[in-house]
């Protein structure tokens, strides 16, 4: 079902275009109108052994993604929500194989068909988390298994240099790495502790492949993963992965809008409820150890698995499994402070620890928010693409005649907001460091308090701030401006001509 004012209108014009056109453009046109009816589709990218799939088993609530290596992390796997908890092993040539979940409730590591032929898995599960957001999680970049990587590049969007080329990927997809793009509208890329050339070489191209007026810096997100790794045994990983994350924020300026840095074992263990009331038993009586002795202890996970202690090595294995040695101290802490705890209570604070409750929050800002405008954007890119291969000229011009009619309704004016927004932030039309930000928060939200930044305004305030503004871009149009500066200045001024009517209108956000 198509929700959303932007993509509503795009849907109905795909319906009334599909009768005015050939077979074949008319076909593509119902993908396109299909797709809208989905929900928004986000790519999990990055190296292999980075904890992509760790950090998917936290954002969809539950440990189905295998996060050891084997067949099934070898391939892409997208996870959307279904009535019936279901796997489809879908092939190149069409065909489908069902899966039953393993014991453990997670993805077999035997898929039963060679990787190579595998295009996709495809999994329904009945989280709610997943009811508004597709995960599709990509195999690892840069892996020793050439075949693996060059999948891992078809995900994101790019493929295996040619011959002679000294990038580490080629911005010129094939077709299954286009269908691949096609699939997913943001990417989330997860990294641990340094950015390599590659990593901010496939982000590019993820934004060089994707619909242009739907994909920008705004549409992607960096992971800084494993920050309990960062420092050694149970100490406090924080005060290195703030400011960590931030530095690699600045060195992938143009290519994500942020970087969040998250303990995804942490993350994985708190959603899917993996810790039980007897793992909080034994935490407790780990609790009561003399603080000397729960120092060495946590000193490293083999000091962890060997010093005497009242657990025994099964219970021991299990918390480094559900936890590592940052969980446990962490745990711990908790409890020397709160001997009667309840585990669900622990749990929360777990987390909260993690940082997953502000990937989370990153991810409504960046995307939920959004979702019609993205998708809307999306749709009309491709409408325009396929504008641009239909051989009937009167198809051809009424494909590209609808579209742009489309975009100038006042209504459609944030797509040619986000489409500015893009070419800013990615250096193609530079421009201030304040007049990008304003330009951002205009494209990005709907909130005139939080554009303005006048959070406690009210609405004569606001729309005289907004009409102020629209002035200033009016006459950084005319006079300061190069061309290039001067077309997005105009989308500007028109962007918050319509926030001070908005504003006026009889709803006030």
């Amino acid at each position: 079902m198509v929700t959303g004012p932007l993509s509503t209108t795009v849907a109905t014009l795909c319906d009334q275009l599909r009768g005015e056109l050939g077979p074949d453009p008319a076909q593509q046109v119902g993908q396109i109108r299909d797709r809208l009816g989905e929900p928004l589709r986000v790519a999990i990218a990055g190296r292999l052994k980075a904890g992509k799939s760790t950090l998917v088993n936290a954002l969809i609530g539950r440990r189905v993604a295998p996060t050891a290596v084997g067949e099934c992390t070898r391939v892409v796997t997208r996870f959307r929500y279904g009535p019936a908890d279901r796997i489809d092993v879908v092939c190149r040539d069409g065909d489908r194989r069902s899966l039953p979940l393993d014991d453990d409730g997670m993805i077999p590591q035997r898929l039963g068909v060679p990787a190579g032929r595998v295009a996709y898995v495809d999994v329904t599960l009945t989280s709610g988390k997943l009811r508004d957001l597709t995960v599709v999680d990509t195999p690892g970049l840069a892996s020793t298994d050439t075949a693996v990587s060059e999948r891992a590049r078809e995900a994101v969007g790019s493929t295996a240099p040619r011959a002679g080329s000294t990038a580490p990927f080629d911005a010129d997809i094939d077709d299954d790495s286009s269908a691949e793009i096609a699939a997913a509208e943001a990417v989330v890329y997860v990294f641990t502790q340094a950015v390599r050339a590659d990593d901010a070489a496939a982000l590019e191209a993820f934004r060089a492949a994707s619909a242009r007026l739907s994909s920008s810096p705004i549409n992607a997100i960096g992971v800084l993963g494993k920050v309990d790794t960062l420092v050694a045994g149970a100490a406090d990983p924080w005060p290195v992965a703030g400011p960590l994350a931030g530095q690699q924020a600045q060195l992938l300026g143009r290519t994500v809008s942020d970087v969040v840095p998250v303990a995804g074992l942490l993350a994985e263990t708190a959603e899917a409820g993996r810790l039980t009331g007897a793992d909080g038993n034994a935490l407790r009586e780990l609790a009561r150890m003399p603080a000397d002795q729960l120092r060495l202890l946590l000193a490293s996970a083999d000091l962890f698995r060997t010093r005497p202690g009242p657990l025994a090595a099964e219970q021991r294995e299990r918390l480094l499994d559900r936890l590592d040695l940052y969980g446990i101290g962490f745990a711990l802490a908790q409890y020397a402070a709160e001997p009667r705890l309840p585990t669900g209570e622990l749990v929360r604070r777990l987390e909260a620890a993690s940082g997953l409750p502000r990937l989370r929050n990153t991810l409504d800002e960046a995307f939920r928010w959004r979702s019609d405008a993205i998708k809307a954007g999306w749709a009309l890119s491709r409408l325009d693409r396929l504008a641009g291969r239909v051989r009937d000229p009167r198809g051809r011009d009424r494909l590209r005649d609808t579209v742009q009619r489309l975009l100038r309704e006042p209504a459609y004016h944030r797509l040619r907001l986000l489409d500015a927004a893009q070419r800013v932030a990615t250096g193609d039309v530079p421009m201030p460091a304040d007049r990008e930000a304003e330009l951002t928060r205009l494209a990005t939200s709907e909130d005139p308090r939080w554009i303005l930044r006048l959070p406690d305004a009210g609405p004569a305030e606001l729309a005289a701030a907004a009409t102020a503004a629209a002035g200033r871009w009016r006459v950084y149009a005319v006079a300061g401006a190069g061309p290039a500066q001067s077309r997005i200045a105009q989308v500007a001024h028109r962007g918050f001509q319509l926030l001070a009517q908005q504003i006026r209108g009889p709803v006030t956000r």
